[in-house]
């Protein structure tokens, strides 16, 4: 896998060709090197570092997450254990937001329930006058 152009690699990985040329501008790709008709060619070390930026945005993390452990994967003094505390700082955040997403479901689910008349007229909604609740 030689020699790809910009079209090529994204399909293969199966991202936009605008967020490939996003990741090279913020440094998360390299800038890949241009033949002689001016086009950008890729090889299959980009497909693979694309494929991880892709699969680590899939686990959740951030670009900036993953571009502290392509730094950790490049780095020949960094460790597994590196990578393990930064993945659990990770998980404690996806906790905390399942945590708080269980509590917007119960606030919705009360809310939804107290909408017993559904011909009511909207300045008497329940839901509407909640999100309007300037306390």
């Amino acid at each position: 896998m030689e020699h790809l152009k910009v079209g090529e690699i994204a399909n293969i990985v199966g991202v936009n060709v605008e967020t490939l040329r996003y990741y090279e501008n913020i440094k998360l790709m390299p800038k890949p090197k241009r033949i002689e008709s001016k086009y950008r060619i890729y090889n299959s070390f980009d497909v693979q570092r694309l494929l991880f930026i892709k699969r680590g945005k899939e686990l959740g993390f951030t670009l900036k997450e993953i571009k502290e452990l392509l730094e950790l994967k490049i780095e020949s003094s960094s460790t597994c254990g590196d990578v393990k505390q930064l993945s659990e700082k990770k998980l404690h955040d996806v906790e905390s937001k399942i945590k708080d997403l269980k509590k917007i479901k119960v606030v919705l689910d009360k809310l939804i329930n107290q909408c017993i008349h559904e011909e009511v007229s909207t300045d008497k909604c329940p839901i509407l006058e909640v999100i309007n609740d300037k306390e």
